[in-house]
């Protein structure tokens, strides 16, 4: 037996059991909450048509004037609601947000996830996209919006390929594309658009309508603590698909490595980027395109193993599993990458990396222009102030 079957065989088969079970329950509770919408809101546009009339049968015959006004305003009333409920099951889908990878830009990325999905027969990648995120992640999107084929995006960091060798790169790729094989072929793609759908309406109702939102956030509460458990569930399964890919050591390792990159990233580099902001009018390094000198003249591999990576504790209300419960899992020691081997960036984005680092580095500056000089300005009145008394 190989040492990803073992690895396989360490997940109780239980588990993912009920993470089909729970996946169908809360797709029915979704289309069932999606299909009253929109007869919620007929019902009040009903309801508003009847006000009207019987405020004029009452009120039309002696007093027009009031009987018109009265009718008026209940058919107004209750049709901005219905308006309101109507609207809140178009809010569009989030599109990737990033530069897409064509197949001749990056082919060697292209052939890796090929070859990934091939072994874990997760299906066709559509798109491959570089964001500005240190994480991976799967979207799943109609072609035409709304209606036609399932397209898939993949989502992978710039600043998480600079973090990462191709060995762990790989891990990274085989559990996202893990959740294509065990939660998002055939019928649980549609499942997952219909519950993404149902948290957008609800979103947009707490938004538009708050007294009925939190109503429905009332009664659906069993349904949000069912959602993060359904998420958890389906992190560890990645995780046990993942282990066909890599073993279950490099997969760890991979975990440990990616929130060390992450913790120094988001408390180190990046306030070390925007200090500049009260010293400087404009940003003397370019975030992007330094983002790998960064990482290897200020990542300290120690102190930061000597940091709370580890040590967080288990919460049932977490979306996802901490690192400690997926090591627990996937029964592996929390041991960190020990040497620097050339990172995924350099090996796969290579000609690509100047051009990546520009455009990022351009839409970061129009983000974050305005904070900046404002920063930039309020530092020098307080320079003056003090250097004038």
């Amino acid at each position: 037996m190989t040492d990803q079957a073992v690895s396989l065989r360490l997940f109780h088969p239980r588990l993912f059991a009920l993470r089909k079970r729970l996946a169908l329950r809360l797709t029915v509770i979704a289309m069932t909450a999606l299909l009253l919408i929109p007869v919620c809101a007929t019902v009040a546009l009903g309801i508003g048509v009847l006000g009207a009339y019987g405020a004029w049968s009452i009120f039309g015959a002696e007093w027009p004037v009031a009987g018109f006004f009265l009718g008026a305003m209940s058919f107004t009333a209750m049709g901005f609601v219905a308006v309101r409920l109507f609207s809140v099951l178009f809010v569009p889908l989030p599109s990737p947000v990033g530069v897409r990878l064509s197949p001749e830009d990056a082919c060697d990325l292209h052939r890796l996830v090929e070859g990934i999905g091939w072994v874990l027969e997760a299906g066709r990648v559509d798109h491959i996209w570089v964001t500005q995120e240190t994480n991976a992640a799967i979207l799943q999107r109609p072609c035409l919006g709304v209606f036609g084929r399932i397209e898939t995006h993949l989502l992978v960091g710039l600043p998480l390929m600079h973090s990462l060798t191709c060995p762990q790169l790989m891990a990274v790729l085989a559990h996202e594309l893990a959740h294509l094989t065990a939660q998002r072929k055939g019928a649980g793609k549609y499942g997952a658009l219909l519950r993404a759908w149902l948290l957008r309406a609800l979103d947009r109702i707490g938004d538009v309508l708050p007294t009925i939102g939190a109503q429905a956030d009332w009664w659906l509460g069993r349904f949000y603590s069912n959602m993060v458990r359904l998420t958890r569930i389906e992190e560890f399964e990645a995780d046990a698909q993942a282990t066909k890919v890599v073993n279950a050591d490099l997969l760890g390792e991979t975990m440990i490595e990616v929130s060390l990159k992450e913790q120094f990233l988001s408390r180190d580099y990046w306030p070390r980027v925007l200090a500049q902001s009260s010293v400087r009018a404009k940003p003397l390094v370019r975030p992007f395109r330094d983002l790998c000198l960064g990482m290897t003249a200020g990542f300290l591999r120690h102190a930061a193993m000597d940091d709370d990576v580890m040590s967080s504790k288990p919460s049932t209300q977490s979306m996802h599993p901490t690192i400690r419960e997926r090591l627990s899992a996937l029964r592996v020691s929390p041991i960190p990458s020990s040497g620097y081997l050339p990172t995924a960036a350099n090996h796969y984005l290579s000609p690509l990396l100047l051009t990546l680092a520009w455009v990022f580095d351009r839409a970061w500056w129009q983000d974050a222009r305005l904070d900046w000089q404002l920063t930039y300005r309020a530092a020098c009145r307080e320079h003056r102030r003090k250097h004038g008394q």
